[in-house]
């Protein structure tokens, strides 16, 4: 069993993934901001679902470098190893493209984007010198259908999984594993859209007010994607993440989609990641690749 770091643990699938997890087997860290403030009822909640099995919740604000570095640096005091980086922390935005300001959108990809590229400083120097361990991000099938009304999210998920793409170059020389686990929408089961913020600029938002009718039948319209009957749990990211990770080495996925929206977007995937793979290989870095790619 695999020593486990999960940022976004408090609500959603990274608390779906951190229970699943614990109760699989691995020694799991939850991750989330003030566990003894105000995330104290979820940690306790967290706390209380795996009751008999070995779970911790940590403190990880991924805004900020010294608390990725320190929680890290916990967890590798408490158990002398890391294996597994799960990144799912992520906000998201709903509204209309303009009215979000810069420093709206700075905000999200500070959160989504950045956030990552911080947890990934803290724990690669341990994971490469360890030459083994995986990194698994949570993404979004958003960055490959892009959806209306979600502009800044889709954005930063987009980067995101750019980022989780070229980062995996450098990481298998180190053999260290990436999978990218792809969502599709879940408008129950989570807090993401309950919770999500909206554009700044009311002024321009209130001049795209002949599109408001899309906006608010956009959750009805995503749940009429779902094949009649279909209920939409996403318990089932969670058990695909926990499916995962029992793979061996060399052998769990690039990407894996977890979608009942059937947004098509395996297909897309299939024809990148040949794409990509041939190109780096004409490049003469093959060597970068996955083992089983080169």
């Amino acid at each position: 069993m695999s020593t486990v770091l999960i940022t976004g643990a408090a609500t959603g699938i990274g608390r779906l993934g951190a229970i699943a997890l614990a109760r699989a087997g691995h020694t799991v860290y939850a991750t989330m901001r003030d566990p003894e403030g105000r995330n104290a009822a979820r940690a306790e909640s967290l706390r209380a679902e795996t009751a008999g099995h070995d779970l911790h919740v940590l403190e990880l604000d991924v805004q900020s470098q010294h608390s990725a570095d320190t929680a890290v640096r916990t967890v590798l005091d408490e158990t002398g190893g890391l294996d597994v980086v799960v990144h799912n922390a992520a906000h998201l935005l709903v509204g209309y493209t303009e009215a979000f300001t810069a420093e709206d959108v700075a905000h999200l990809f500070d959160v989504n984007v950045l956030g990552a590229q911080r947890v990934n400083r803290a724990a690669l120097p341990h994971l490469r010198e360890r030459r083994a361990g995986t990194l698994l991000y949570v993404g979004s099938t958003t960055s490959v259908i892009v959806p209306p009304f979600l502009g800044p999210y889709v954005a930063s998920k987009s980067a995101f999984d750019a980022l989780a793409q070229v980062t995996s170059y450098e990481a298998n020389h180190f053999g260290i594993e990436t999978v990218i686990v792809m969502p599709g929408p879940f408008t129950h089961g989570t807090e993401h859209f309950p919770n999500s913020g909206r554009a700044s600029d009311q002024a321009v938002t209130a001049q795209y007010a002949e599109l408001d009718g899309y906006v608010a039948r956009n959750e009805d319209a995503t749940d009429a994607l779902f094949t009649p009957g279909t209920e939409a749990d996403p318990t089932a990211v969670a058990d695909e993440i926990t499916r995962i990770l029992a793979l061996p080495a060399g052998a769990k996925p690039a990407r894996s989609v977890v979608d009942f929206s059937r947004g098509g977007v395996e297909g897309v995937n299939e024809l990148a990641l040949a794409a990509q793979r041939e190109y780096v290989r004409r490049m003469g870095f093959a060597d970068l690749l996955p083992a089983d790619a080169r």
